[in-house]
Parts: C-alpha cells; sequence; structure tokens
C-alpha cells in the first residue's frame, strides 16, 4: 500500500486518539465493520474521500487536515495554478487533486480526479455520501453507474446528482479519464 494511504490512516488514529472517539464509533461513521476500520488506520486499506468527509464534517476537522496534513487558511480566494493542486493518490487507480484545499470553511470540495483505465473491470465500488456531485469529464470515456443506471460520458458531457445515490465510475477502453468532481 502506498504511503500516502498509510499516512492518512495515522492521521485518523491521532484524531480518534487525540478526540478519545471509540474506534467502532469511527467505523459506524463511515459504514464499514470495525476490522475494515482498523486496517484503514494501519494503512493496509485505503479509505474513500467521501469517507473522509463524513469524518471531517462529523468532528470538526478539515478534509485537508486528514488527507494532506494540512490545515487550508485562504477566506477571500485561493488560485491554484495548472497542475500545482494538492494531490492525493488513494491507489494506483485513482488520483485526486484538490483544487480548493488553500480556502478555510469552505462549503464544497472540488478535484480533478484521474482514474486509470482497468482492463477486464467488471465490478466497481459504488460509493455514497450526503449533498449533491457535479462531474464533468475533461479528457477520456466515463462509464458512471448511479442509482442502477449505467451511463457513459465522453469528453465534455457533465452530470449533476444525488450523491446519496450508490454511485461509482470506470474508465472506459484502455486510456484514463480526468474530470472535475464537485461535491456539496
Amino acid at each position: 500500500m502506498n504511503d500516502q494511504i498509510k499516512q492518512i490512516g495515522e492521521r485518523l488514529k491521532g484524531l480518534r486518539e487525540v478526540l478519545d472517539i471509540p474506534a467502532e464509533e469511527m467505523a459506524e461513521t463511515c459504514g464499514v465493520d470495525l476490522d475494515k476500520y482498523m486496517k484503514i488506520e494501519q494503512g493496509e486499506v485505503d479509505i474513500t474521500i467521501s469517507n473522509l468527509m463524513k469524518i471531517a464534517h462529523r468532528y470538526g476537522v478539515s478534509a485537508d487536515a486528514l488527507m494532506f496534513a494540512e490545515e487550508p487558511h485562504m477566506r477571500s480566494y485561493s488560485v491554484v495554478r495548472k497542475g500545482q493542486g494538492k494531490s492525493v493518490e488513494r491507489t494506483k487507480a485513482y488520483k485526486y487533486q484538490s483544487l480548493a484545499s488553500g480556502f478555510a470553511d469552505r462549503k464544497a470540495e472540488v478535484f480533478i480526479v484521474t482514474v486509470e483505465p482497468k482492463p477486464h473491470a467488471h465490478t466497481i465500488y459504488k460509493n455514497t455520501h450526503e449533498g449533491q456531485e457535479f462531474n464533468m469529464v475533461l479528457e477520456g470515456t466515463m462509464e458512471l453507474y448511479i442509482g442502477g443506471k449505467t451511463i457513459v460520458l465522453e469528453e465534455g458531457d457533465s452530470i449533476y446528482f444525488d450523491s446519496s445515490q450508490p454511485h461509482g465510475m470506470l474508465a472506459r477502453g484502455d486510456k484514463p479519464v480526468r474530470f472535475l468532481a464537485f461535491t456539496v
């Protein structure tokens, strides 16, 4: 497992210990069993961005502190130059580049997400989280699963949806898909 996933696990464990939160409560917040949550803290299993946001929201910390070990400071505006957003590579298949990490107390999360193609992929991890989400394909082709439907989005296509619906995506074909993801 990569170092970033281990570091996120360490920060989660630190948060839990500082706030004296039982591991069972953290697991419940994420909607996973205790064994899986403990593996997340140990850096053996990946945690979804939406679960990091659930923890951040519930315990009053920034998602940036959990993902990047940094607190945002900007309050009027925050500029991110091309290719300069804070990055977290959760797995070899997913890379998240935050476009809003410098702005404190923000109401939305904005990422450029890159999903590598998985030859012969037939199953997809489906995720749910509070709020709404907007995705716009910048490059490649995305196969999006939402609420029991499959939707194919090409470069320039976008979708806005209720993110409490189970959803997930794959890169279609042999090229990565890059898309803008905006969650509120």
